[in-house]
């Protein structure tokens, strides 16, 4: 451990966010490869001793995080008495902003089909969201992009680190036999079929005429 290892312990220890290596390399005075050598030998040594805590590469720099076999009792300590979760509609926004950023609410609420002026008020709260622009547009609609908080919580490098959206989608099996099933339309009801369903099925006894007495 030389006063470099110890210096970027030390730093990144008290970052509220993600260190960059640049911003390390000039901080010591050394080369950003040998900031990423130290950083990965950090690493690997707090993996090799099975600490509680490890040192990641995310959001664009490098943070300390707790390593996912602790998750449960960070949770407890973090989460007590809180109801921390997002909504399933407030992951839907959240969604819909990671991968169409930047963004305005009336295009989010466009997509998910409901309005979602809460929603977005919700994830801004979180800091998982925020205003990054004005929509050049009439009305210059606020447009909102992911946060560096976003990253940190699911562990990305970047938004480019985002799984691609085919993963989600249907294959094209799938796709081809939805739309021959739409083009094909409502089946149609064969005649006598229809007509059986329209028979007065009252017993004999109870079949009268129906006539209607003309108003006098």
């Amino acid at each position: 451990m030389t006063e470099d290892h110890k210096a970027i312990e030390a730093i990144v220890m008290v970052a509220e966010e993600p260190v960059e290596a640049g911003l390390l390399a000039q901080l010591l005075e050394i080369s950003p490869s040998r900031v990423t050598e130290i950083c990965d030998f950090l690493a690997e040594s707090y993996r090799r001793d099975s600490r509680g805590f490890e040192l990641v590469r995310v959001a664009g720099g490098y943070q300390y995080q707790t390593t996912s076999e602790m998750a449960p009792y960070v949770e407890r300590f973090v989460l007590d008495g809180q109801a921390a979760r997002l909504s399933a509609a407030a992951l839907e926004a959240l969604a819909v902003v990671a991968y169409k950023q930047p963004v305005s609410r009336a295009q989010v609420a466009a997509i998910r089909g409901v309005n979602a002026d809460a929603v977005m008020r919700t994830l801004a709260a979180r800091g998982l969201i925020a205003e990054v622009a004005k929509d050049p547009g009439p009305g210059q609609a606020a447009l909102y992009a992911t946060t560096t908080l976003f990253l940190e919580k699911l562990g990305l490098f970047s938004i480019d680190d985002l799984p691609p959206l085919a993963d989600f989608v249907p294959g094209a099996e799938i796709m081809d036999s939805l739309e021959r099933s739409l083009l094909a339309g409502p089946r149609r009801q064969d005649p006598q079929v229809a007509a059986a369903e329209r028979i007065d099925l009252r017993a004999p006894d109870d079949i009268r005429s129906e006539v209607v007495e003309p108003d006098l």
